[in-house]
């Protein structure tokens, strides 16, 4: 999985700590901490500075008979319109050999270069 790069800058460990997180599709904070080998302190600063990038989301959870947090990656709202071109979806979303000659993906292009005008 590709991770994206987010949009604000980070330390080298809130970077493996959000990609750990995204990897994963959430992780208790205490194994977050674990997986990265820094301490609870340490392991608190890089979740308030993902909290505060909005880059994670931290839910209130028990977890081996404690109270802790579960970490997960922000909704990121999709722009579905980069796949149409006007009411058509593009032929190649989910196509692993596209056929450039076929006439639905010429269709396709005809249809983006008349929108650009």
């Amino acid at each position: 999985m590709s991770v994206a790069e987010p949009s604000v800058e980070l330390s080298e460990s809130q970077q493996r700590g959000l990609e750990l997180i995204e990897e994963t599709g959430g992780i208790h904070q205490s194994e977050l901490w674990k997986e990265l080998d820094v301490s609870s302190r340490t392991g608190s600063r890089i979740v308030d500075r993902l909290l505060d990038a909005e880059l994670i989301d931290r839910t209130e959870t028990m977890y081996n008979g404690r109270k802790t947090y579960y970490l997960t990656p922000t909704d990121t709202d999709l722009d579905y319109r980069l796949l149409m071109a006007g009411d058509m979806l593009s032929p190649l979303i989910g196509e692993d050999d596209v056929d450039s000659q076929s006439d639905v993906f010429t269709q396709w292009v005809m249809n983006l270069q008349y929108e650009a005008f």
